[in-house]
């Protein structure tokens, strides 16, 4: 006996756009995306007349201006399974720019708590991407415009300031010797458990993507720095140099 789906695919991103009621003319043109509802919070204290456009689950999106300039941001997840929900919701509402800002984990000495990466590709060490794209080779990578103009503006941030390409893991308590090493000798720089899925569903809809991130441990050395107050001025960082992206990008 064979299973007969009526649809090809059970659920989409537009079924879901559905189900909370989204329309494309709801969102601003950029979509700010943190990962958790704190650093959301933060980003909403720089956003005027702020309306909420849906709470789904744990995921509120808003969508207000920041100097006359609108805006949406949603908390976009902290692992690739619910990234890949808010992505695709973003991305079938037909969001025209994406910015992800989020943290990592460092993969080399010269990369320290509190410093800040923009990530210009990934590896894929995710369970989603496959369900997305067959091809093992493919790499994900951001928009090459989008992100050097974000690294500009990081650079003037007077952080530390690096750019490189991002290993994304499910496995965030199996970081083993074997596994970071071969994502290090593929060029990874750091590991997150986000940017490959992002920067992947974001390249299937063809709309313009980058990344960054703070630095919250490292992997090489062994040093957490969650609790490091270096980690949370990064973090805060990261929200003004996004907001002064916004108005960069508006400028040209």
């Amino acid at each position: 006996m064979s299973l007969e789906m009526k649809k090809d695919v059970h659920l989409t991103g537009k079924d879901l756009m559905g189900m909370v009621q989204l329309r494309p003319e709801d969102l601003g043109k950029y979509a700010l995306v943190p990962g958790p509802k704190e650093r959301l919070d933060g980003l909403m204290a720089r956003i005027e007349n702020p309306i909420k456009n849906f709470s789904f689950m744990e995921y509120t999106m808003y969508t207000g201006t920041f100097e006359d300039i609108k805006v949406t941001t949603i908390n976009g997840g902290r692992f690739s399974a619910d990234t890949a929900i808010t992505t695709e919701i973003l991305c079938n509402a037909e969001c025209k720019t994406m910015i992800r800002i989020g943290s990592c984990g460092s993969l080399t000495p010269d990369i320290k708590i509190g410093d800040l990466l923009v990530a210009d590709s990934a590896i894929r060490g995710d369970g989603v991407t496959p369900y997305y794209v067959d091809d093992p080779g493919f790499q994900p990578e951001a928009d090459k415009s989008l992100t050097e103009s974000l690294f500009e503006v990081a650079k003037a941030s007077g952080f530390n300031i690096h750019k490189g390409k991002v290993w994304s893991t499910d496995a965030i308590l199996r970081e083993t010797r074997k596994h970071v090493g071969k994502a290090f000798d593929q060029g990874a720089v750091a590991v997150d458990m986000v940017t490959s899925t992002f920067l992947t569903i974001c390249q299937q809809y063809n709309i313009p993507a980058a990344v960054i991130l703070a630095v919250s441990d490292n992997v090489a050395d062994g040093e957490m720095g969650f609790m490091d107050p270096n980690y949370y001025m990064a973090e805060a960082a990261m929200i003004n140099i996004v907001l002064d992206l916004v108005k960069k990008l508006e400028e040209k």
